[in-house]
């Protein structure tokens, strides 16, 4: 069990799941996408999400968030025992929920460090964003993630290369400190170097606090280096396989196309 003030996590809340997805049906305009999934994810823990695309990944993101133009038919999503689905999005925000882009959005004429203040200061309350121990936690992630103060005074996402964006919203999580974070193809973009330092954050955040992670990623470099508890493979919305990291590797050395045979033969 857990104790960690800062992202309010109470022993009794650690005796239940972080994340509960059960049977999860949902889709877009009438499509079908995710057809029945089950994720349990507990504190501490980093799980990964593999898959082709348009098997469900990003889909699954998007719902855990609140993204209003997806569609829920059936099943549950808990956040300590909370249903996040009677929530908006802003308030599974407020709730620890953080969601990483896939593609983050450019905001010129918005500072990076007018950005970082308001963002903390809507989700933790404006003492958080003021004073000592702010300007302190925004140092010390920040050298953590290899980025130089002159990040601060530069536009949101205006210009940023593909690690800069990346960098940029792994530093929003350390300072944020949610319950759960998902990270969308978080590795895009980044070198090996990128992905060291991305990866190093994470680890960070989550390894031994009472927070939990969910990475979505097309490829295992990533997972080297966060080593996640567990990786769940969809394919065409279904969750056919859930182990360690090296079904990473399996996945990079075969593919998926030997799950789909195991699964046609009847060998799950």
């Amino acid at each position: 069990m857990f104790k960690r003030d800062d992202v309010g996590v109470s022993y009794m809340e650690a005796e239940v799941p972080l994340l509960e997805i059960k049977n999860l049906h949902a889709g877009i305009d009438g499509n079908v996408i995710l057809n029945g999934i089950d994720i349990e994810i507990g504190a501490g823990e980093i799980h990964a999400i593999m898959g082709r695309n348009g098997s469900g990944k990003t889909t699954t993101a998007n719902i855990v968030m609140g993204h209003p133009d997806f569609d829920v038919e059936d099943g549950e999503i808990k956040l300590l025992g909370n249903n996040l689905l009677e929530l908006e999005p802003w308030e599974r925000a407020k709730k620890g929920v953080f969601l990483s882009f896939q593609y983050p959005q450019a905001v010129p004429g918005l500072q990076v460090g007018n950005f970082l203040k308001k963002s903390v200061a809507s989700i933790k309350g404006e003492e958080a964003a003021k004073g000592k121990k702010f300007r302190e936690l925004l140092k010390k992630s920040m050298k953590e993630l290899n980025m130089p103060s002159s990040f601060l005074s530069r536009y949101v996402n205006d210009g940023f290369s593909g690690g800069e964006k990346k960098r940029f919203e792994i530093l929003q999580m350390m300072l944020l400190q949610p319950k759960l974070a998902i990270l969308d193809e978080t590795d895009s973009g980044l070198d090996i170097d990128g992905i060291r330092t991305v990866a190093t954050g994470i680890n960070s955040s989550i390894r031994g606090t009472g927070s939990g992670a969910l990475i979505i990623t097309h490829y295992s470099r990533i997972l080297d280096y966060i080593k996640p508890d567990k990786i769940h493979v969809l394919i065409e919305g279904k969750i056919v396989a859930t182990g360690d990291a090296t079904l990473a590797t399996d996945l990079e050395e075969n593919g998926y196309d030997w799950l789909e045979e195991k699964i046609k033969g009847g060998d799950e």
